[in-house]
């Protein structure tokens, strides 16, 4: 257990302006009933998502709604956001003590939450592929908007993380066909790995049953319309944010009666929320992280001192990654790390 004066000191990352964020000193309060202090071993970037926040392009519109759980501040700053962190339980109640964690907090060294609030991770899920505990609940929720059925058609636009993530959760289902659409060749590597089919646009197959779009282009949600086949299903990933799409409504769309619809991890997919709560949804997301198929999305590493210039270099492209992992002193498990422009493998990209 950690001695209580040397943890009331914390460090945590601020986006302090657009394309600016830094580390800040801060108090951390003691743990009261029901809560823990955590000790962060890894945390995960959320590329998408993250760089909007850094360029300070959340809309004022929804800024309440696109608030992360346990974020401080507001948009567009200054404000501690982030969601893909896991540590180890350091006080608290007894049967948490020592207990291995995933929680959706921003990126810090330590903090002090309800352990409601955590979920654990079991032992046969290594710490640093847990970072993507949340990556794969943006997934399940997904499969939960869409309800793929037997048999069915489908094609899922953009092979960065979250629709890496996606079709990994459908490589086992009784599917006619599964394809990764990307522009980027190299993807073909990923989808590989993944055991899933490729295709470049053009040659992607038409006539699909469900088309998941997670591009966050303009390009990717047209061509998706024009892999639905006739009223079928787009589910709409992507996070445009203040950016504006046109699409060309008057064709696929409107000739053969698609749909788009929206899925968003903040609540339960319709389809499940009366009967999964939130932490249900996560403990499902943690145990499929069993597999060390996902170990192909962790894309690079850097200390937690580097990560104002990681966040910089991932939002200019110098860096580029699926899941850039951040770690922790003391973290305990080996692994290669460098300063802001770390290493990672230069076929890794959004």
């Amino acid at each position: 257990m950690t001695n209580p004066d040397t943890a009331a000191q914390a460090t945590a990352y601020w986006t302090t302006g657009p394309q600016h964020g830094e580390l800040r000193p801060e108090a951390l309060p003691v743990p009261e009933p029901g809560e823990a202090l955590v000790r962060t071993l890894y945390s995960g970037i959320s590329k998408g998502t993250e760089i909007v926040v850094h360029q300070g392009s959340v809309p004022p519109r929804v800024a309440q709604e696109m608030r992360a759980p346990h974020q401080e501040g507001s948009f567009p700053s200054p404000v501690k956001f982030g969601y893909l962190s896991v540590g180890i339980v350091e006080q608290g109640p007894e049967e948490w003590i020592g207990q291995k964690v995933f929680c959706l907090n921003p990126h810090q060294d330590r903090y002090v939450t309800a352990t409601a609030d955590l979920t654990r991770i079991p032992d046969d899920v290594p710490a640093r592929r847990a970072v993507l505990t949340g990556t794969v609940e943006t997934a399940i929720n997904a499969l939960w908007e869409a309800g793929p059925r037997l048999g069915d058609r489908i094609a899922v636009v953009g092979s960065g993380l979250v629709g890496g993530m996606v079709a990994t959760l459908l490589r086992s289902f009784p599917l006619a066909r599964l394809q990764l659409v990307d522009l980027d060749p190299e993807r073909k590597k990923l989808a590989d790995t993944l055991g899933v089919e490729f295709a470049h646009p053009d040659d992607a197959k038409p006539d699909c049953d469900i088309v998941f779009h997670c591009s966050a282009s303009q390009q990717g949600l047209e061509r998706s319309l024009q892999l639905t086949g006739d009223e079928g299903d787009v589910i709409e990933m992507s996070w445009y944010a203040n950016r504006d799409v046109t699409l060309p409504l008057g064709e696929d769309f409107h000739a053969r009666r698609l749909a788009i619809r929206a899925s968003q991890v903040g609540v339960v997919a319709r389809a499940r929320r009366h009967r999964r709560t939130n932490a249900d949804r996560l403990d499902l997301a943690v145990s499929l992280l069993r597999d060390p198929v996902f170990d192909v999305f962790l894309t690079g590493a850097s200390p937690f001192t580097d990560l104002p210039g990681v966040v910089q270099n991932l939002a200019d492209g110098t860096l580029q990654a699926l899941c850039h992992v951040i770690e922790y002193p003391g973290a305990g498990e080996t692994s290669p790390t460098t300063t802001g422009t770390a290493k990672t493998n230069p076929e890794d990209k959004r």
